[in-house]
């Protein structure tokens, strides 16, 4: 199933915290659906980057 994607000029209405607990909830379920690593490079993206390995630490 393929999800929407954003425009890539897509700008947030509101770039800061949540407003309110409604969007609180909306943005935890958004968080509960964020593709792997595995299935961005199954679309052909690239995933974030390993921040830390375990030889930097």
């Amino acid at each position: 199933m393929k999800k929407k994607e954003l425009d890539k000029d897509f700008v947030p209405r509101n770039s800061s915290m949540a407003e309110n607990v409604e969007e609180m909830h909306n943005l935890g379920k958004q968080m509960e659906h964020l593709r792997t690593g595995e299935e961005l490079e199954e679309d052909g993206k690239q995933p974030d980057p390993i921040q830390y390995k375990d030889n930097e630490k």
